[in-house]
Parts: structure tokens; sequence; C-alpha cells
């Protein structure tokens, strides 16, 4: 049930006519886990625990650099030094104290992907390296797990919904890519309103897909152009 203090944090979503207690409902019991608080993590995050999403467990090694400060901005400069997951999960607390926030300072690895990504309804992808895509990706198809998928590259993003009655993100991209074919934003650079866009249209996907909404993101590839503002969908 939606305590009265649940009824009115929610009021003004629930105003919608498409949007009722019940999807409120499906939101409030989900458990989702969010892969990395990066840039496109701290997109993603804040709107996800806004909205309402019951328990989130954010997986983040990292800890807060100062090169980090232009685009992830869950962060503020006195937390240099500390801990990404830790951090994001104590503003997202303090936020929404109606949730359940889980902060884990460790990476998704080949040991503990399966028993990570199991316990969970939903994966957010918001990692920035290839090995760990691919990783989610695989251990989501053996576990038959949904995973809400986005990436950015210079000034470019893409997103997408890989679920189980649908393609993966290897019918896309079949084989992992080198560093060489596409280097990091170290490398290239970003702006940093594009990991940030990407990201809250990942949190937008993730409640569309939990609260039963179709979505075109759940049935192909979404790409976003930040120089031209230029959204396309490509069906897979």
């Amino acid at each position: 049930m939606l305590s009265d203090l649940e009824f009115e944090r929610y009021r003004k979503q629930l105003n919608l006519p498409e949007w009722r207690k019940a999807q409120q409902m499906r939101l409030k019991e989900s458990k989702i886990l969010v892969v990395g608080a990066g840039g496109l993590g701290c997109g993603a995050l804040p709107f996800l625990a806004a909205a309402g999403v019951g328990s989130i467990t954010i997986l983040d090694a990292d800890v807060i650099e100062l090169s980090n400060l232009a685009r992830q901005v869950l962060y503020k400069t006195d937390a240099v030094g500390a801990s990404k997951a830790f951090k994001a999960a104590e503003a997202l607390q303090a936020l929404n104290p109606t949730i359940v926030i889980q902060g884990i300072a460790e990476n998704l690895t080949a040991d503990n992907a399966s028993s990570y990504i199991a316990q969970y309804d939903l994966i957010i992808d918001c990692t920035d390296n290839f090995k760990t895509r691919y990783l989610i990706n695989d251990t989501c198809v053996a576990l038959e797990k949904p995973f809400v998928y986005g990436a950015i590259h210079a000034w470019e993003g893409q997103f997408a919904v890989f679920h189980p009655a649908g393609p993966s993100y290897r019918s896309l991209f079949p084989v992992e890519p080198s560093s060489q074919e596409i280097p990091a934003c170290d490398e290239v650079g970003v702006l940093g309103v594009l990991p940030g866009i990407i990201g809250l249209l990942q949190a937008k996907e993730a409640i569309f897909y939990l609260a039963g909404f179709e979505s075109p993101a759940q049935q192909g590839l979404m790409t976003f152009d930040l120089r031209d503002m230029r959204l396309s969908s490509f069906r897979l």
C-alpha cells in the first residue's frame, strides 16, 4: 500500500490519467541494480529515486575525482576521494527517505555477476567500459533478466532496453571492440550534459518498463546527437 506521505510525494505523477496507483505500486515493489555511478549513473539515479523505485542498489568501486565533477553532479567538491557508491546512496536517501538505497563499493566481475544480478528485477548499465557491458548482457541473458543499456561517445549517445523477449546487446554488437577502435572519454573528451541526458533517458526507460508501459527503446536502439538534437530509432 501507499502511505499518505507517498501519495503526497508522488501526487503530480499520480495525477496523470495513465499513471495510477497500480503503476506507482509497481515501482515501489521493484528492486533495481545500477552498475556504475559515473556520468550516466548521476543522470539516472536521482530520477529513479524521486519516482519511487522501492529498492535501488548502486555498484561501483571508483572514488570521486576532481575531473568527474563537470558531469557527475551528485557529488560535491569536498567529496573528492570518497566512494561514488556510498556518496550516491547518501544523496539519494536524502532525496527520498521512503525507499531503500544501498551503495556497494565493488565492481561487477565474472565471479560476482550472477549472484548480484539474480537478486534484481531490472539492471541498469551505467558503465563506461565494454568488458563490464558484455558481462552484464551475458549474465542477464543467462538469467533472463532485463537491462537498460546506455553509452556515450564524444557528442553522441545511445540507449536501449534489452529483455528476455527481445534481442540482446550481442545481437546488436556481437564482438567486443578494441580500445583502439573506440577510445575512452579520457581520450576523446565529453561535454558533461551528454551523459546526464542519456542517463536521464535510461531512467525514463526503466520507469516505463517497470510500470508496464511500452516504448520504442524496448524494440530497438535509440541514438541521440547532442549537436543537432537529433533522436533516432533503429528497430531490431
